[in-house]
């Protein structure tokens, strides 16, 4: 693992069920839970301007992805959730994927690599 891993960041929003969190924390990233309904003060409180990476869980918080992106140009974002993404977030989303079509190990790995 390299230093840069090492110092890695990444917000996960939404329930962790398919434990994406833990995936990514056990590819050395550093990792901010943000529970209910987020909120741009929740998001900045957790560090998404520094983060290099969000994923949503709940995809009836996609309204969170046009706020991230706005907040900051500097960052991935990814849903790991079963639900389809709403149209108006597609542009904005860098990656979609379903737990249920790839494990939260292969996607953190992908995702730090």
């Amino acid at each position: 693992m390299s230093e840069d891993d090492q110092n890695r960041r990444a917000i996960v929003a939404g329930p962790d069920e398919d434990e994406i969190g833990v995936a990514l924390e056990n590819e050395g990233v550093t990792v901010t839970r943000v529970d209910g309904v987020v909120t741009r003060p929740q998001l900045e409180e957790a560090g998404i301007v520094d983060a290099d990476l969000y994923v949503l869980t709940d995809i009836d918080q996609a309204t969170t992805i046009p706020i991230v992106c706005d907040l900051t140009d500097d960052l991935r974002t990814v849903t790991y959730a079963r639900r389809t993404v709403p149209e108006f977030v597609k542009g904005q989303l860098d990656l979609a994927i379903d737990p249920q079509l790839m494990s939260a190990a292969i996607v953190a790995e992908e995702l730090v690599a």
